[in-house]
C-alpha cells in the first residue's frame, strides 16, 4: 500500500491487555514515532519498552531500514509497548511472507491472552477473601 507521498507503507495491528496499536512501517532510517511524539520521549526512555518495540526488526536485521509510526490508545506503557511489538511483527509479515517463520519461532506473532480477572462478589479482589474469624 502507498501513502499520499507515494511511499510504500505496511500496516499491522497489535493488542495487549486493553492497549491497541495501529502500526505503520515506512522505509526510512529507523525512527520510532508514537502518537506524534518521539518513541524515547513517549516511553519515558525506558530501555525495556524501547527494546520491545524494535525486537522484531532486530530479529530480521532490518533495524535501520524502516521507521515505525504507531497510534496507540488504552492500557499502560507496558501493554502499549507489547501491542506495538505485535503490530510491527504483523507488518513485517505483510512486507514479506518469508519473514513469518523466524518471527513465529521467536513468539512475536502470538497475542498474549492474559487479562485482568474480574472481581467476584463476597471477595475483596478477584481472589482475595476477607479475613476469616473462627469465633
Amino acid at each position: 500500500m502507498t501513502d499520499s507521498s507515494g511511499r510504500v507503507v505496511y500496516w499491522g495491528t497489535g493488542r495487549r491487555k486493553t492497549a491497541v496499536a495501529r502500526v505503520r512501517l515506512v522505509p526510512g532510517s529507523g525512527k520510532l514515532i508514537i502518537n506524534g511524539r518521539e518513541g524515547d520521549n513517549y516511553l519515558n526512555y525506558n530501555p525495556a519498552y524501547l527494546n520491545a518495540t524494535r525486537l522484531p526488526l532486530e530479529t530480521l536485521g532490518l533495524e535501520g531500514d524502516y521507521d515505525i509510526l504507531a497510534n496507540v490508545h488504552g492500557g499502560g506503557l507496558t501493554g502499549q509497548a507489547d501491542a506495538i511489538r505485535l503490530g510491527v511483527a504483523r507488518a513485517l509479515c505483510e512486507l514479506a511472507p518469508e519473514n513469518r517463520k523466524p518471527l513465529k519461532v521467536e513468539g512475536f506473532l502470538s497475542r498474549d491472552p492474559r487479562r485482568k480477572e474480574r472481581k467476584k462478589y463476597g471477595l475483596k479482589k478477584a481472589r482475595k477473601a476477607p479475613q476469616f474469624s473462627k469465633r
